[in-house]
Order: structure tokens, then sequence, then C-alpha cells
């Protein structure tokens, strides 16, 4: 059976989109699931965020992408059960080099599709995005069953969020007749602040059972692990921020179990 491939994407910077991928990731494979993290982002975060420099990585996400054969792309990371295909800023360029490709928004599915090219028995692959509406976001969308949406509890959060629905429902309608709101995350959720709350009511008033119940908060912990290359589950598991991150992974696999990753874009 293939495993599930889950984009997380949003195309405003700074909602917590990375950090999400890491920890989402590595919460999955603490529940005993086999993950496999693709970073296409070509800032490389998720990469150094999961311990690996930029020195150390050989083959990524670019070659992952205009691969035609099998080859060993994926890294174990230093959590057991998740994979990595990194990213470096030669992703910087697939704009540009695929743009005379007749296949350029179905590189990644069909890289998927290469017998051999993902670790076996993999459960779930999460597709950590640029913040842009790129190819390289296009081809995620293309690639993936669902799409997991971190949305930050500020003001103008909902700002650009339409734009992407109607970006899934085109590639639904000419590319991905199967592709899907899995749901949205609320992220940098402080309770301290009154306006937190004011978007998380207006949030869930306008997009009802897509939000998840899980609200990430805005959390030190979380901050501090990407600098120590690590992630925050790793760092301090009991932290409020790796805690919420245990709650998402639960409720990402119940919604799984009852497909209601099948919710229609609003």
């Amino acid at each position: 059976m293939r495993p599930h491939v889950l984009a997380i994407t949003n195309q405003k910077g700074g909602v917590g989109k990375t950090t999400t991928a890491i920890n989402l990731g590595t919460a999955l494979a603490a529940l005993g699931k086999r993950v496999l993290l693709i970073d296409i982002d070509p800032q490389g975060n998720a990469s150094t965020g999961l311990g690996l420099p930029v020195a150390s990585r050989g083959l990524t996400a670019y070659d992952f992408i205009v691969a035609t054969e099998p080859r060993d792309f994926a890294v174990q990371t230093m959590v057991p059960d998740l994979y990595l295909i990194p990213a470096t800023s030669d992703l910087s360029s697939a704009d540009v080099d695929l743009v005379s490709d007749p296949r350029r928004l179905q590189k990644m599915r069909d890289s998927l599709a290469i017998p051999g090219a993902l670790p076996e028995r993999l459960d779930y692959v999460l597709i950590d995005c640029p913040p842009s509406l790129n190819l390289l976001t296009l081809n995620a969308l293309v690639a993936a069953h669902s799409v997991l949406v971190p949305l930050q509890c500020e003001f103008f959060a909902l700002e650009g969020l339409s734009q992407l629905m109607r970006t899934v429902q085109s590639v639904r309608g000419a590319l991905n007749p199967s592709l899907r709101i899995q749901g949205i995350v609320l992220t940098m959720y402080d309770r301290r602040n009154n306006l937190s709350g004011q978007v998380a009511m207006d949030v869930r008033d306008n997009l009802g059972s897509l939000v998840y119940e899980t609200v990430i908060p805005r959390n030190v912990r979380l901050s501090e692990a990407p600098s120590h290359a690590v992630p925050a589950l790793i760092y301090d598991y009991t932290s409020s921020g790796s805690i919420a991150y245990q709650r998402l992974a639960g409720e990402v696999l119940a919604r799984m179990r009852g497909n209601r990753d099948l919710v229609e874009p609003a």
C-alpha cells in the first residue's frame, strides 16, 4: 500500500509551517508510523531543524523531483522511523529549469511512483512547501492526497487563505481529483493576548470542521529547538508546544481513520 502524501503549505511565511512539518513528522514516528519528510523549501530549514548540515546533504529534493530512476534519496534522521529528503538552494532554480518540461507540474508525483525511490513500508510522506504558490508548491499539491494548512493566530490570518483554497480547487479540477484539505491548524496562539482568542474564534466560525481542535501555542521551546538542530519533541518533550504537536498527530491520525480528510475546500 502506498503512503498517504500530506502537503504542509501556506503561501504566507512565518506561520509555523516548517515547525509543524518537523514536529508532526516526529510525533507520527513516535506513534509507530514510518514517515518521510520531503523538504522542498530552498531555504532548507526543515533539513537544518532535523540536524542535517548543508555540507552533508548529498542527493536533495531537487534530484528527487527530476529523478527518472530509483536512488537512495532519503536519509535516516535522528528520529527512528523518520526519514528526510533534504533541500538546498538548488531548488531556487526549479521554476526556470522545469519550465519547458511538459510534465513540470507532475514531476514530484512521477518521482513518488518510481519503484524503490522511497524507504520501504512508509505510512506517510509529509512535504514541507516553500512560502509561496510557485511551481514547487504546485508539484506538492499535484502529488498529495491532502493538505494541512498552518494558520497563525494573528491579524490578517485569513488573508491569502482563500487564494490557497482556490488553488486547491484548481489543482483538483485539472490535475489531482482526489486532493482535499485535511485540516487547518492554528499556530502561535498566545492565551495572554485577546487578539489570539478572537482570531481563533473567527477562523472556527468561518471554517468550521476544517479547523483542528488542537491549537499550537507560542512557546519558547518551539523557538529554541531549531537553533539546536533538533525537533522540539526531542529538545523538550514536556513543553506545551511539544505536547500540542503530540495531540495534533493523534488528531491527524483520527481524521485519516475517519476519512475526514475528504472535506471539500470552501
